[in-house]
């Protein structure tokens, strides 16, 4: 399929990925949200003490010494807190590492829940350092800020609800079913959002995909690869303004996920004069790094999941109704793949030229990638290849070509080299647009 220029829209899910993936951005706001409060509430301290308005009846009053005990001992409580949440953490992660496999350790880093917990903490501790070292002597006797000591203790009290929140999420998110539905919500996401930029059509000029695919192949000047790891993201927009603005056509032989060593081929240019001034700037127009990502890679997510069920399947653990779980969703997503999935592979110009040509995994790859694995480690199963059966059917039932038909209609069930054909409801048929 077809369409026009990725939208900005997968750029801003990329930058939101790399910014949640990470346990300091929530922190950081927290604690900026601290200092602004504490100044906020300083303020209205020093207002009082210099009798501008006087402070309600129900805010904690007494002695700069009583104050300072107050907050020392508030203070020392929530750091002690934040060890025993960053060693729930770590346990977590030595859990999730073991049972579910490393790969599986991102998703409980860029857990909300985790993040917003321990940002808390830490924030409620800064706040309260700050409002001890605001306690003084001033013009009219000692200064001690009534207001932000009652706001200390509120936040303490806030901090209590929290610590019992996170040791429930915390409980809840390391159960099995609940990582395997959040690594399909993930998915689902992933697959939602690389099927809503379709841009409005673009006036076709210019020779086509095939023509220049094949001219590029056999004349262009050819790209190497600037960084070695996998491809995260490649920002097709850049490219394509990069492409116009020197007249050539950008053939990507990589996609996301897909893993670039330093110095072998990663692209081809044509015509080849255009090759010195796109590989100057090749290196900002794509992100690689040591692991993968979801923003334009979909297999990521189905790696995932069939990760799990591969491990479910193994000798070690024998969890058969994980690895159905597994299979469930994977169905699932895949039916979502089937009619919300159109992911670029020609990206045009303002005038309608072909600028970049982007390789995209098929719709049989990814059912394959889904379910042979599973297959493979299932001999002797009935259970789980009648569940892939099942779930075969129910994507058929979604389909809309004959290719995507075609694609989930057989399923390689070599138990004896003997093939398995899915029996289920014929593949949904388009209806005609009106003219």
């Amino acid at each position: 399929m077809y369409r026009g220029v990725l939208s900005s829209a997968l750029a801003s899910h990329w930058r939101r990925e790399v910014l949640r993936t990470s346990l300091w951005f929530v922190p950081a706001i927290e604690v900026a949200a601290a200092i602004v409060l504490f100044i906020g509430t300083l303020l209205a301290d020093r207002a009082n003490y210099r009798g501008d308005f006087a402070i309600p009846g129900w805010v904690i009053s007494g002695s700069a010494d009583a104050a300072r005990e107050i907050l020392t001992a508030i203070a020392a409580a929530i750091i002690t807190v934040v060890g025993v949440v960053f060693s729930i953490i770590l346990v977590t992660l030595t859990l999730a590492s073991t049972q579910f496999g490393p790969r599986m350790l991102r998703n409980f880093i860029r857990d909300r829940g985790t993040q917003l917990t321990l940002g808390t903490f830490v924030a409620t501790f800064v706040y309260s350092v700050l409002v001890l070292a605001s306690i003084g002597t001033g013009s009219h006797g000692d200064f001690v800020p009534h207001i932000s000591v009652t706001v200390t203790l509120g936040l303490m009290v806030a901090d209590l609800g929290v610590l019992i929140y996170f040791i429930h999420h915390t409980a809840v998110s390391i159960q099995l079913p609940q990582v395997i539905a959040s690594i399909a919500a993930d998915l689902a996401e992933a697959i939602a959002e690389q099927g809503s930029g379709n841009a409005e059509p673009h006036v076709k000029n210019g020779l086509t995909a095939t023509e220049l695919v094949a001219r590029a192949e056999r004349e262009g000047g050819v790209l190497l690869a600037p960084d070695s790891g996998y491809v995260q993201f490649i920002k097709h927009q850049n490219l394509v303004r990069l492409a116009t603005a020197a007249e050539a056509v950008i053939n990507l032989e990589h996609r996301p996920g897909h893993f670039v060593v330093r110095g072998q081929r990663f692209a081809t240019v044509w015509p080849p004069e255009a090759a010195p001034k796109v590989r100057q700037a090749l290196g900002g127009a794509h992100v690689v790094g040591p692991y993968r990502t979801l923003t334009q890679d979909v297999s990521f997510g189905i790696d995932q999941l069939v990760e799990i069920g591969l491990r479910a399947l193994s000798a070690a653990v024998n969890d058969t109704f994980t690895a159905l779980t597994c299979i469930d969703w994977l169905g699932e997503n895949l039916c979502k793949i089937v009619t919300g999935w159109h992911p670029a592979r020609v990206h045009r110009d303002s005038q309608g030229f072909i600028r970049v040509i982007a390789p995209e995994p098929a719709f049989d790859r990814l059912v394959q990638r889904s379910f042979e694995k599973i297959r493979q480690s299932s001999l002797g199963m009935p259970a789980v290849m009648i569940r892939e059966l099942d779930a075969l059917a129910r994507i058929m039932a979604e389909t809309t070509s004959s290719g995507q038909s075609r694609g989930s209609h057989i399923l390689t069930c070599r138990d004896d080299g003997d093939s398995v054909r899915v029996k289920g409801p014929r593949p949904r048929q388009e209806k005609p647009e009106l003219p």
